[in-house]
């Protein structure tokens, strides 16, 4: 994932700098509006809205550093991301298989499934849940992986993949905290622990989806594929256990879960890459080795 980084030059650090300073004092400001609104209406769409505030936070950055919109990248990006969509819609069997397999092979989960069974839920998550799931995960693709994740390698940050991997895990906390999600851990901070120990080899993930291809596609069909599947299949397929499968599962909070992120992140992002800003335009930054 590191390497030799050939410096950009001073102005473009500059830019990029400024750039990110608009956007995350934009994506701060719309998560304070967001939180706002679900703690005094209770309703859940306002989480919907908070994912694609990202996308309209890089927008506006965007517009105002007069940097167009190529760069987002939106090119499919050739057979490169035919595989690395592959590998984000297996991710999630191959996570499920290593935590919930692991847990209901040898007896801390019960294996539970709601009415209908496990298949059908995973049927179900594959398709109309993927679907869904991929509207929603677009919205912080395209603002974190397809602005934010560049902006750190023009700006110069060292390890731009791991900082960028923190501050988006970051950017969830106040989520956890404040009780609004992965509510079934019996502990919240022990969750928001666990939880940026899960999000920041996923993170990495779909960064090497993107720079990898040029393309934010196959991180939105990975981050889309992952919130289907784990969250619409295996959790429900464990939650009967109660705190005590939050624990070990919860979707991102489970310390199995968190295990199998760390282990499958580093299979596939071990190495030297090519940071590619657009299918067919390289950036400065490792290559592949």
């Amino acid at each position: 994932m590191t390497g030799v980084m050939t410096a950009p030059s001073a102005a473009n650090r500059t830019r990029a700098r400024r750039g990110l300073a608009v956007f995350l004092t934009l994506a701060i400001v719309f998560e304070a509006l967001c939180l706002t609104a679900l703690l005094t209406t209770g309703q859940a769409w306002w989480i919907f809205v908070l994912m694609w505030s990202v996308t309209l936070a890089s927008v506006i950055a965007r517009l105002v550093m007069r940097e167009g919109f190529r760069d987002v990248s939106f090119r499919f990006g050739g057979a490169r991301s035919v595989r690395w969509i592959v590998v984000g819609l297996l991710l999630p069997l191959v996570v499920g298989a290593l935590s919930f397999g692991t847990a209901w092979l040898v007896g801390l989960v019960p294996f539970a499934p709601p009415e209908g069974g496990f298949w059908a839920l995973l049927l179900g998550t594959v398709t109309v849940g993927l679907v869904l799931n991929l509207v929603w995960a677009a919205g912080e693709e395209i603002g974190w992986r397809g602005y934010m994740l560049t902006r750190f390698i023009d700006a110069g940050i060292p390890r731009p993949v791991l900082t960028h991997a923190i501050v988006w895990g970051l950017w969830h906390l106040p989520l956890i905290l404040a009780g609004l999600i992965y509510t079934e851990h019996p502990v919240t901070i022990i969750a928001a622990l666990v939880f940026m120990v899960s999000v920041v080899p996923y993170g990495c993930i779909l960064a090497r989806a993107r720079l990898s291809t040029g393309s934010v596609w196959p991180g939105i069909a990975a981050h889309g594929a992952y919130n289907s599947i784990i969250q619409g299949a295996f959790w429900p397929a464990a939650a009967a256990g109660g705190a005590s499968a939050a624990v070990w599962v919860g979707m991102e909070t489970g310390i199995l879960v968190a295990v199998a992120l760390i282990l499958v992140g580093l299979a596939l992002c071990a190495g030297t890459w090519t940071y590619r800003r657009t299918p067919d335009e390289l950036m400065a930054g490792p290559r592949e080795g």
